[in-house]
């Protein structure tokens, strides 16, 4: 596998610059960078910055691993209306193509949450979310990028059984799976959801958390929580992927903010990653 930083580990208005020098730094091959509203990737990026944001991170060596998106917390995917959250989607799309890579992460909206706007019952949002990803499918195929489906905290998609007929009932090879193996200590074990999602999984999250934490203060550094690495990778090696590992960790770090991906990666060569 391949190494990255998400760049859901700062903050929006991070320097991308900087944190792909510190990315670099650390010893990882690549980055995720996230797409906001108002940072310096954002819906109104032109297609000449974009050029020259990949020419700045293959000038460092490194890759962009996926492209994602703050601003899918803002337009909900699942709702009925979920035309602005489309739109989102297709700039996603549009800056990975031009960046050079081949899938983005998607937040396929929510039934409800904490931290974002509104409620919508289970069976719409299910509709909804399959609706806007079907619709999405030919602009994605004609760009070459699949949408990688992550598993959020959105009380939607539950079971990993539940996500993988999510996907294949839209039968496209440009929807897939982004599994996060942090974010679902709170219902289930990553192990099994990446046995069961098997080869719909297109990239992978590293996160860590502690199941009998509360809120945002479950997420953790890496060996920290619950997740059990071991059998993460064990079933990683099962299913064939050999693609990107990730890092993302909250904004948690208010001092030395980088710190947290030299103390990730340390983490991650104990796994020979």
């Amino acid at each position: 596998m391949k190494t990255a930083v998400s760049f859901y580990t700062f903050g929006q208005d991070v320097d991308l610059r900087e944190a792909c020098e510190q990315a670099k730094a650390a010893g990882y091959d690549g980055v995720e960078p996230v797409l906001s509203t108002a940072g310096s990737l954002n819906m109104h990026t032109s297609d000449s910055e974009l050029l020259a944001l990949r020419r700045m991170i293959e000038d460092m060596g490194l890759e962009v691993a996926s492209v994602g998106a703050w601003n899918l917390w803002e337009h909900n995917l699942a709702a009925d209306d979920h035309t602005a959250a489309m739109d989102v989607v297709k700039k996603q799309i549009d800056c990975a193509q031009a960046l050079g890579t081949d899938c983005i992460l998607v937040v396929p909206g929510w039934v409800g949450t904490n931290f974002a706007p509104g409620i919508v019952r289970y069976d719409r949002a299910y509709a909804n979310a399959q609706s806007a990803l079907g619709k999405l499918v030919p602009y994605a195929q004609a760009a070459g990028v699949c949408m990688g489906v992550e598993n959020v905290w959105n009380k939607f998609l539950l079971s990993p059984l539940e996500m993988r007929r999510f996907l294949e009932e839209i039968g496209s090879d440009y929807v897939g799976a982004y599994f996060d193996v942090g974010n679902i200590i709170y219902i289930g074990y990553p192990d099994q959801w990446i046995d069961i999602l098997g080869g719909l999984i297109r990239r992978l999250h590293f996160c860590d958390c502690r199941g009998d934490g509360c809120g945002m203060s479950m997420f953790v550094d890496l060996f920290e929580g619950d997740v059990d690495f071991e059998a993460v990778m064990a079933a990683a090696k099962r299913i064939g992927y050999d693609k990107w590992a990730t890092v993302e960790f909250l904004p948690n770090y208010r001092r030395f903010p980088y710190q947290s991906i030299i103390n990730a990666r340390q983490s991650m060569r104990c796994l020979n990653i």
